[in-house]
């Protein structure tokens, strides 16, 4: 046997070749057949491909044809004088009234084009003047005065023109300058913002001790001078978002209530021990020790997706003459949020703004390094308008669909920024949009000074 092994170790050079030429032969027909195999799915996955992209082109031509039959009305709501409900009655008017959930067939979705209604709940201020106003189709019109009048029978609803109109497009000679951005949550969806409850309106105080968070935004809206506007809209629609879950080889998708669950647990897990069962051996049990920071943070989560959601995009401008243009009030329009931050749970963040700043962040920030020009601003105004118009957030055009990285993209769609949409849930949205309550003086906030009462019975006919 040694004598066979000295022998082996005298040749060993000529059988690494041996082996290594064996290998080479094996690769190249496997070579030889992988390229054959490839060559022959090649129609099969260009077929695909070219499916799969008709399939998309298709679907939104239709939905977009579907959408440019919807006919939008645009509805002021005037708070009566005295609003002694607390938010919780418009959560119930979110739920009534916006949340039009239902399952679409294939001939509805892909050849009809249906697609979901979605509202915008619009604060404006027009020469300091404050108005509340809704956006909605006019199919359910009837549908959204009938549960706001249920919820607050002396506000007064009435149709009226979309003051957008008579903002002209932005250019460099134009007659009015216009500062926007869009806003996203800084943590997942899972996580809510300050509501109404943490500031202790679901208790309905007495008017003299209420803190009512949207009373800094109507301050700063009804401060403004003539020639001054400033908006805000809230677009939502029920929520169908989908988050990705990894499994194995394969992604599936649930929603947002497993998300938020998924994510409540995982703040746990690293507070969680499994100690073992002295009195049944071979069993243990579960031990959840969090700290105590962590306590409202997990409480608000499970609060949040206990309640109906809605797929939200939030978008703020600042509108003015160009001789009347105050940079301290386009700052001022930034922080309109900032009350409902909470560190340790969620909070509001600025997104797309059209400044200079407008491309330096996330993967395009090494674009800061180049400043944006006053025509690539004044551009990016513009689009803000023509998308606070359209309260464009769901089905956005083609371009927003046709995604390339930086920096590809700007050469491909220039001075053109993604939308971006969060969950929140009713509690959430009746935080951020509702009628204040008497304490709050603003002169430029219209009431209804006199209520309204059904007329006696015994009326001489």
């Amino acid at each position: 046997m040694d004598s066979f092994i000295k022998e082996v170790k005298q040749f060993w050079p000529l059988l690494i070749l041996l082996i290594l030429g064996y290998f080479v032969l094996k690769v190249d027909i496997v070579a030889f057949w992988v390229y054959k195999i490839f060559l022959g799915l090649l129609p099969v996955l260009g077929t695909a491909v070219l499916a799969y992209t008709a399939h998309a082109f298709w679907l939104h031509y239709v939905e977009a044809n579907f959408i440019s039959g919807i006919e939008w009305v645009l509805l002021e709501i005037v708070p009566p004088r005295d609003v002694l409900r607390s938010p919780k009655a418009m959560e119930l008017f979110f739920t009534s009234a916006l949340y039009h959930f239902s399952y679409k067939s294939g001939i509805e979705s892909y050849w009809q084009g249906a697609v979901w209604f979605w509202f915008s709940l619009e604060i404006v201020s027009i020469d300091g003047q404050v108005h509340f106003y809704i956006r909605t189709p006019s199919r359910v019109k009837g549908l959204v005065e009938t549960q706001m009048y249920a919820q607050y029978p002396q506000a007064q609803v009435k149709e009226v023109e979309d003051y957008t109109l008579a903002v002209d497009k932005i250019t460099l000679d134009s007659k009015y300058n216009l500062w926007g951005c869009e806003f996203k949550f800084t943590k997942p969806d899972a996580y809510p913002i300050k509501t109404y409850i943490d500031f202790g309106l679901d208790k309905d105080p007495k008017e003299e001790f209420k803190v009512d968070p949207i009373s800094p935004v109507i301050e700063l809206f009804g401060s403004i001078g003539k020639g001054e506007q400033m908006w805000m809209q809230i677009v939502v629609t029920p929520s169908k978002k989908k988050f990705p879950e990894h499994a194995g080889l394969f992604t599936k998708t649930h929603d947002w209530v497993k998300e938020s669950e998924l994510m409540v647990r995982k703040a746990l897990a690293e507070f969680t021990r499994f100690n073992p069962n002295p009195v049944k051996p071979g069993t243990f049990s579960k031990e959840i020790r969090a700290p105590a920071f962590m306590d409202e943070m997990i409480k608000s989560a499970a609060r949040k997706f206990l309640k109906v959601g809605f797929d939200t995009g939030i978008r703020i401008c600042y509108v003015a003459k160009r001789e009347l243009f105050n940079m301290s009030n386009r700052r001022n329009i930034r922080l309109i949020f900032r009350q409902y931050a909470a560190p340790y749970s969620n909070e509001l963040s600025r997104i797309n703004s059209t400044q200079a700043d407008a491309f330096a962040s996330g993967e395009r920030s090494l674009s800061s390094f180049i400043p944006a020009t006053r025509a690539t601003i004044t551009r990016l105004s513009d689009r803000m308008l023509l998308e606070y118009r359209e309260r464009e957030f769901f089905h956005p055009p083609m371009r927003h669909k046709i995604r390339f990285p930086w920096p590809i993209s700007p050469f491909i769609f220039p001075n053109f920024m993604h939308h971006h949409t969060n969950v929140m849930n009713t509690e959430e949205l009746a935080t951020l949009w509702h009628f204040p309550g008497q304490i709050l003086k603003v002169p430029t906030l219209e009431r209804i000074e006199s209520k309204e009462a059904s007329p006696p019975t015994n009326l001489p006919i």
